[in-house]
């Protein structure tokens, strides 16, 4: 989140960096109005060009890094059902087990009280 924040301020400061020197370029320009306004132009046009592609880079980082982490939580979702359905299975195994063992030890119970 703070990482986020400084990227933020960073980008504010060298648009208003880049803002500032425009102008004063303008204001003290040696050449016509036609040609600074031209260079000035295609300095904003590649600034705005340079931006795009670093923005395009970091959303494709990121889609992989999500891309990845829902990989991950994905395995770690089947192993630990595939876990319960292990404990599942070894409880109902153990309750039959039990349930077998005192029905026959009550058949036994009744036999031996006739």
């Amino acid at each position: 989140m703070e990482n986020s924040k400084n990227n933020g301020k960073m980008i504010a400061s060298l648009v208003i960096g880049a803002l500032a020197g425009a102008t004063l370029g303008v204001l003290f320009a040696p050449r016509k109005g036609t040609k600074t306004r031209n260079k000035i132009a295609g300095g904003a046009e590649k600034m705005g060009k340079d931006l795009k592609r670093k923005m395009s880079k970091e959303a494709k980082d990121f889609r992989k890094n999500i891309e990845k982490e829902a990989k991950m939580l994905k395995d770690k979702a089947a192993q630990l059902e595939g876990f319960v359905e292990e404990k599942l299975e070894s409880v109902s195994a153990t309750l039959k087990e039990k349930t077998n063992a005192l029905l026959h030890m009550n058949s036994d119970h009744e036999i031996k009280q006739k």
